[in-house]
């Protein structure tokens, strides 16, 4: 099973903290959509036999589409690909673009699972982030998405400069009270050449604080476990039933195709990514050139991923599947390499599996870091 990211590369506005490809000038939409199709096209011998069980857009802002121009990449991907009967279909939206129409609109195409980018429900937060909605427009989207959507994730930002506990709390209070199966979560981090990183130099904006940020990660995932979520991995919270197909699949090492400017793929020993730059992509693409580099990963680089990204899960990181495909070199070295983080109580083993404990949970990507392998 394998699946297919579709990469939008529009937004209406830069959002400070973001560092995605993407950019504010509609004029190339119509040929950035013909790229797509055609990328699609020129690339459907790469996953040989595979099915296809997710396709997600992300971006950018994918809800600045139209629904044709959705259902025609939708369509493309059924023409080139063999898919599963009833595909998880999600598009990551803003609250800006899902007026009452759009989203009963949305709910009569193929796209099954909504990704809407709240990020806060409070004003003060979405100006000091530039988010392109308001906290009115964030309540109403959602209340409006409920009515016609069964499967919806929202995003939520913590760590924000300002942003008290209370106010955490509170938003995500009020993610709850819409009954959402699904959250998914980040840390504010300041990305270089944002505008956010120029606005903390200047002493416009706070420094990022470390501390807030983990103690507001662990306020997150006490009030969310309690009411029934599963903290599956460390950004992302579901309900039974809800989890991301598209997410656990990265996560567990399946296949999957990038389409668009900046995508990623990957296909368990090679990995690809796109060019990022609107105009030479669509050019290479319209002269049937794939605008791609690609690197075959080595056993290291393939063990030092899958530490990094089995730590990060519920799943955690299998010692006797390292042996099998890595080498008992590479077990050995885990148990080594584990052995302070297990006395820091941040790793444990159960079961030949290794995880992180709840302490260790939000410090899971230095941690990881630590046990990778270094030729």
């Amino acid at each position: 099973m394998s699946g297919i990211y579709i990469h939008i590369p529009f937004c209406k506005q830069a959002c400070h903290y973001c560092d995605f490809h993407f950019s504010t000038q509609m004029k190339k939409k119509d040929a950035m959509v013909d790229a797509l199709v055609r990328e699609m096209e020129m690339r459907k011998s790469e996953l040989g036999d595979e099915v296809i069980e997710t396709i997600y857009f992300g971006g950018g802002t994918p809800s600045v589409l139209e629904l044709q121009e959705l259902e025609r990449l939708i369509q493309a991907v059924y023409d080139h690909y063999k898919v599963i009967e009833n595909p998880e279909i999600t598009l990551e939206a803003n609250p800006d673009d899902l007026s009452k129409n759009r989203i009963i609109q949305l709910s009569k195409s193929p796209v099954n699972r909504l990704s809407i980018g709240i990020q806060s429900f409070f004003e003060e937060d979405l100006t000091l982030m530039n988010r392109a909605h308001n906290a009115q427009e964030a309540e109403n989207c959602i209340e409006e998405a409920v009515k016609h959507f069964d499967n919806i994730t929202i995003d939520l930002i913590y760590g924000i400069p300002g942003m008290g506990h209370d106010r955490w709390k509170a938003n995500i209070q009020k993610a709850l009270d819409f009954g959402l199966p699904h959250i998914s979560s980040y840390a504010l981090t300041v990305e270089p050449k944002t505008a956010l990183e120029k606005l903390i130099q200047k002493g416009t904006v706070p420094q990022v604080d470390d501390g807030q940020a983990q103690e507001q990660f662990h306020i997150l995932v006490d009030v969310l476990e309690e009411q029934g979520f599963v903290n599956y991995e460390i950004s992302n919270f579901g309900k039974s039933g809800y989890f991301s197909k598209n997410n656990t699949a990265y996560w567990q090492g399946k296949k999957y195709l990038g389409i668009g400017p900046s995508a990623h793929s990957y296909d368990g020993l090679f990995r690809a990514w796109n060019i990022r730059n609107n105009s030479i992509y669509i050019k290479q693409i319209q002269q049937g050139i794939l605008p791609s580099e690609k690197e075959t990963l080595t056993v290291t680089d393939r063990y030092n991923e899958y530490v990094m990204t089995g730590l990060r899960t519920i799943w955690g990181v299998s010692k006797e599947k390292i042996t099998k495909e890595f080498g008992s070199d590479y077990a050995n070295y885990l148990e080594q390499q584990s052995e302070k983080f297990i006395e820091q109580q941040l790793l444990f083993w159960e079961d030949a599996l290794l995880r992180t404990t709840k302490q260790g949970k939000f410090l899971a990507d230095g941690i990881a870091a630590d046990l990778f392998f270094l030729e």
